[in-house]
């Protein structure tokens, strides 16, 4: 079904990924980092991601195989392509990898989009995944146009709730019982960034 708006869109078709642009390699403030599209080589970090408790206790859509990492991965590729998703690795400029930087749930009608994030065991407790959400979210608010940006996670993830709010992601509320974990539903903060917030 074809919808008429009566208001222009805040992004159009092309603004990112248009006439085969190369996904973007971003710096992360504080030295020595980077958000670059993920790699074939970086398949087996990934998958150690979801071999962690804690990843896992926070993440319930996960891979099983490292073949189904990179099959991931051709589908973040198709994602950007098609601008429908922004999915990077956060790495060191050696190319370690670190963790994960996402951008899902592109809206282009309303310029709104959905992060996602999570940091490898030895990385965590360095603000490498606040530093990261920041950087992506300057791309994506000044530099791409989004207005804005929303996360959630479980209120038990005290974690994810610093790492929001570090990167200026304001807490609006919280979503009562809005998403299944392995060990029941959880109510899920809701944080944004809107375009201008500093």
């Amino acid at each position: 079904m074809t919808r008429t708006l009566s208001t222009p869109p805040t992004l159009v078709s092309g603004c990112f990924a248009g006439a085969g642009v190369p996904q973007p390699v971003l710096p992360v403030a504080g030295g020595g980092l980077l958000l670059r599209p993920w790699e074939r080589a970086d398949a087996r970090a990934f998958f150690s991601a979801y071999e962690d408790a804690e990843t896992r206790r926070w993440h319930t859509h996960r891979p099983s195989t490292v073949a189904q990492v990179e099959e991931w991965f051709d589908g973040y590729r198709q994602d950007w392509e098609r601008e429908k998703g922004c999915h990077w690795a956060v790495a060191r400029d050696s190319g370690e990898v670190l963790g994960r930087m996402a951008l899902r749930g592109v809206d282009f009608e309303d310029g709104v989009a959905n992060a996602a994030y999570w940091v490898l065991p030895a990385a965590r407790g360095a603000g490498i995944a606040s530093r990261a959400l920041a950087a992506v979210s300057a791309w994506a608010l000044d530099d791409i146009g989004f207005h804005r940006l929303e996360l959630d996670h479980s209120t038990r993830n005290d974690a994810s709730c610093r790492v929001a709010t570090k990167a200026g992601f304001l807490l609006e509320g919280t979503k009562r019982s809005a998403a299944v974990h392995d060990d029941g539903r959880h109510d899920m903060h809701l944080h944004a960034r809107v375009r201008g917030d500093r």
